[in-house]
């Protein structure tokens, strides 16, 4: 088949063409459908949405644990035309209200509804203007929405996502509402691969799925490969990994040892690593086997994208000379993507992840460091921002400073700098945090000083601060 298909459309189609083969499986419960099953319970489903109040273009949120349910409540979503807006169950009222103000739904889905009573028939065929939004804290303190602007429509016989099988099996691994997690899975379903939902991550129960489901396709990030790693060495000789095609890896630097270890496991043909945004601004891609050869390496630039090194003024600078890496999609500027709630950060068009990187002779790009407005902690970005003005906002703090300090589990560890009143105490501050972060945002450690956290120009300086932490062994 060679037609492109709205959402609707390509469950419909997989249901008529494979209708008792399963499609969907969550770990752990009774909770299985096939093609058809799913089919005729996302119809009932997204009718009752519908009744709710949900239609064309509508934004609904879909707060729910990964789970079967919540791969239905998406693809019911998607039947009446609407867009999903995936949350955390962790996150807290505050921050949610924060979010929901930029785009108020029509509906927020916190449960499987019962749609039992609803018809089961084919819906009109609907395709929504953005197919997903997902939520970031930007680097303004600020939540924003990040609303896809690609073409909802896919052809069932070709897979969207390289290295990606139509006749797959894909275990998914990571939390739903994360943006790597949510695409590949979503993806993989477009393209007929039946999703074997984690409902949390667990290392061993990883290798264990592999082998009970033959999965084929996985995608993790480096604090996960490094959990799976440091299992004891005869679980690891135990598992059965023949079935997997590929796993790919996102979501922050890979250190060389780990990488290395995992091509060494499934050799260098079955290991994949991208970088790119929820943005979707560029994106480059690498094959462990071209890893080998420019150990390192995040990649070449794909489908069309490009990115370009650029100094302090905007030049671009020659191979092996670190700058700010910057982006920009095939279709130009803002053609994947838009913000509620900010506006991009860029020069000229290109926008900046805030990467350093440097490139080499053969156009494979290397990232060096972190700029200071992001940390990426288990896979997740933080960012200071966000976590500053809800710590300055606690009595008795006179200001904050939030870095990354190098994690060898989590890649890095969110550290917070509080220049705070001799009441403040560090157990307060998570408290207080608890009632307005998400717990992946909240410090692993505070630091409580009465010195000045500002220069006297009233900055904070994080990169000093981060420095200073390292060069002084504060880091370990």
């Amino acid at each position: 088949m060679s037609q492109e298909l709205s959402i609707s459309r390509l469950i419909g189609h997989f249901a008529r063409t494979r209708p008792d083969t399963l499609a969907l499986v969550e770990d752990g419960t009774a909770d299985a459908m096939t093609w058809a099953e799913l089919d005729r319970a996302t119809n009932r489903l997204a009718r009752a949405y519908a009744e709710a109040g949900v239609g064309q273009d509508s934004m609904v949120a879909v707060v729910l644990p990964n789970s079967a349910a919540f791969v239905r409540a998406c693809v019911a979503v998607w039947k009446l035309g609407a867009t999903p807006l995936p949350l955390s169950v962790k996150m807290p009222p505050a921050e949610r209200a924060r979010i929901l103000a930029l785009a108020p739904p029509a509906l927020v889905v916190e449960s499987d509804m019962d749609a039992t009573a609803f018809d089961d028939a084919e819906l009109p065929d609907r395709s929504p203007s953005h197919w997903k939004a997902l939520t970031s804290g930007g680097s303004t303190g600020r939540p924003k929405l990040i609303v896809a602007r690609d073409r909802p429509m896919w052809n069932p016989a070709t897979p969207i996502v390289e290295y990606m099988h139509a006749d797959g099996v894909q275990l998914v691994v990571g939390p739903l509402y994360h943006n790597a997690a949510f695409i590949y899975a979503m993806r993989g379903l477009f393209c007929g691969n039946r999703l074997v939902v984690m409902r949390r991550f667990d290392a061993a129960r990883v290798l264990h799925l592999i082998d009970e489901h033959a999965v084929t396709w996985l995608q993790l990030v480096p604090t996960m490969m490094s959990r799976i790693w440091k299992l004891p060495p005869e679980v690891r000789a135990a598992a059965d990994l023949s079935s997997v095609r590929t796993l790919l890896h996102v979501g922050g630097p890979c250190a060389p040892w780990l990488k290395e270890a995992w091509l060494d496991w499934l050799g260098p043909d079955r290991v994949t690593e991208v970088y790119a945004g929820t943005e979707s601004q560029g994106i480059t891609m690498i094959t462990g086997r071209e890893w080998l050869t420019h150990r390192g390496s995040v990649g070449r630039a794909i489908r069309g994208s490009r990115f370009q090194v650029q100094d302090e003024r905007g030049q671009v600078v020659p191979p092996g000379v670190v700058g700010e890496v910057f982006l920009m999609p095939e279709g130009g500027p803002g053609s994947t993507y838009h913000y509620l709630g900010a506006t991009p950060r860029g020069r000229d068009g290109w926008e900046s992840l805030g990467d350093l990187g440097h490139y080499d002779e053969d156009g494979y790009l290397y990232l060096d460091d972190r700029s200071a407005d992001c940390i990426v902690t288990g896979g997740a970005n933080v960012y200071p921002a966000e976590v500053e003005g809800a710590l300055d906002a606690y009595p008795g703090v006179r200001a904050s400073a939030v870095i990354g300090l190098p994690d060898d589990d989590l890649g890095q560890r969110v550290i917070a700098i509080v220049e705070a009143g001799p009441d403040v105490t560090a157990d307060a501050l998570d408290a207080h945090l608890a009632t307005l972060l998400a717990p992946y945002k909240r410090p692993r450690a505070y630091e409580l000083t009465r010195s000045p956290l500002r220069d006297e120009a009233g900055k904070v300086r994080r990169s000093a601060l981060r420095a200073r932490r390292l060069s002084t062994g504060a880091a370990s």
